[in-house]
């Protein structure tokens, strides 16, 4: 019971979508009665436990499990918990310690699979929810287990404060260079007001470059993974000018001090006061500043640079396809799916592209659809730069570091780019072939005439 609390209290913002049993009093029989048969009542109620580290949407989401619990003839009561940090690891000790939720958003969703967290949804669903949704091998559906409905898709692009960008006669950078030298110049101007140029949540090496250096390489045509679909092999050279631009405004000191101890939500609190003049993120980002962080500025969002400013070579990927799953450790299958098939009814998935917390990928949802009005999300919409990659091969774990955690540290503090690169190509391409070997990884072949200009628009 203690690491239970720790997990749902300690570790985050805990939110009870309850309902409050009435009180009663002991003076008379009737009021006993009363309390009797509501304590029994409460005792008979299916109390779900629904995990997500999404704050984005956290009081539009928190509105509808309250309508759910209040409406459902079933006696379901879902209570949400909401982990700021450590999600990932908060989850893993909850499955590992039996206390995990019935329902929760994967964070990782491969991982997640190996794993086994996940309740196969294959035979839960109707005719009718299979014509709605597409399954995708390798995102929401694992050797035919399919183990998540999709919502929502997400794009990235540059977010930049429009009133410094101003001041200091600047235009959105389009090229490395631009963008680089665009930091430099805003912290020369704003140094003296705590005001820099650039900054990324650096604390977490794959929460800072997933949502900033995977999508810079492939917008220039390279796949987020590091493997290279023409020769078959992991090869991180084609990385280096993006690299070498983010490991520039840190020796620059254009980089926000303390980047490096940051995680996301306390970075968004420091733009929103105008203390940072640009930064790669999702599509979140305008939901996060209407309902978290009342920006102070004018800030907007522009595509992200190219090596050289022109025509992307490829393309940035669509990442979409999962949002909720259901425990395999559930003791309330059928109970969490009901609460499932109910937040992904017509009118709440509408409602939520509606409001910019994410870009419908259904059809039927977007059929009748406003398009979002909030503030920023304008330019966050999807373009033909915006487009699914194909699949790279699953489970490669390198010995040693990720590639996120050696170009964090190089980007924080230099070294030999060569020579991580190439320590990073041998361990990546040593896993990938032991896997293939041992039959744990499937192997990808190579496509010598891949394009990667060919999947936009697609």
């Amino acid at each position: 019971m203690k690491m239970k609390k720790a997990l749902t209290v300690g570790m985050g913002v805990v939110i009870m979508a309850g309902l409050i049993a009435g009180c009663g009093t002991e003076t008379d029989q009737g009021s006993t009665s009363k309390s009797s048969a509501t304590a029994a009542a409460k005792k008979d109620k299916v109390k779900l436990t629904y995990w997500t580290y999404q704050r984005h949407d956290a009081d539009y989401i928190k509105s509808k499990i309250e309508a759910f619990n209040q409406a459902n003839k079933d006696a379901i009561e879902v209570e949400m918990t909401m982990m700021a940090e450590n999600y990932p690891q908060s989850v893993d000790l909850a499955f590992a310690s039996d206390q995990a939720p019935d329902v929760f958003v994967p964070n990782g969703a491969l991982d997640n699979y190996t794993k086994g967290y996940f309740e196969p949804l294959n035979t839960y669903l109707t005719d009718d929810l299979k014509k709605k949704f597409t399954f995708n091998e390798g995102v929401n559906q694992f050797d035919g287990n399919i183990i998540s409905l999709p919502n929502v898709g997400s794009t990235v692009r540059l977010v930049y404060n429009v009133d410094m960008f101003e001041k200091a006669g600047l235009k959105p950078p389009k090229t490395f260079d631009e963008m680089v030298a665009a930091a430099k110049k805003i912290t020369e101007i704003g140094k003296k007001d705590g005001i820099y140029g650039w900054a990324l949540p650096y604390k977490n090496p794959s929460s800072a470059l997933t949502r900033s250096l995977q999508q810079m390489v492939e917008l220039n045509g390279i796949h987020s993974s590091g493997f290279d679909f023409k020769t078959g092999k992991y090869d991180f050279s084609g990385w280096k000018p993006e690299v070498e631009a983010l490991r520039q405004m840190k020796a620059d000191g254009s980089t926000l001090p303390g980047a490096e101890a940051l995680d996301m939500d306390p970075m968004r609190a420091q733009f929103a006061e105008g203390k940072i003049g640009m930064y790669m993120s999702y599509s979140v980002e305008p939901g996060v500043y209407k309902d978290q962080f009342p920006p102070k500025i004018k800030w907007d969002a522009v595509q992200i640079p190219t090596v050289d400013g022109g025509d992307p070579k490829g393309a940035i990927n669509f990442n979409g396809g999962t949002w909720l799953s259901i425990s395999s450790k559930s003791k309330h299958k059928a109970e969490a799916w009901k609460f499932v098939q109910y937040m992904y009814g017509d009118d709440i998935l509408r409602g939520y592209h509606e409001n910019g917390f994410g870009l419908a990928t259904n059809k039927h949802v977007l059929e009748g659809a406003k398009v979002p009005t909030i503030p920023g999300i304008k330019n966050f919409l999807p373009t033909k730069y915006d487009a699914a990659w194909p699949l790279p091969p699953r489970g490669v774990k390198p010995q040693g570091k990720t590639w996120a955690e050696d170009f964090n540290a190089y980007i924080l503090v230099g070294g030999d780019l060569d020579q991580i690169i190439k320590g990073l190509n041998q361990r990546y391409n040593d896993a990938y072939d032991k896997g293939v070997k041992d039959g744990s990884i499937k192997s990808v072949p190579a496509d010598p005439n891949f394009d990667p200009r060919s999947l936009q628009g697609k």
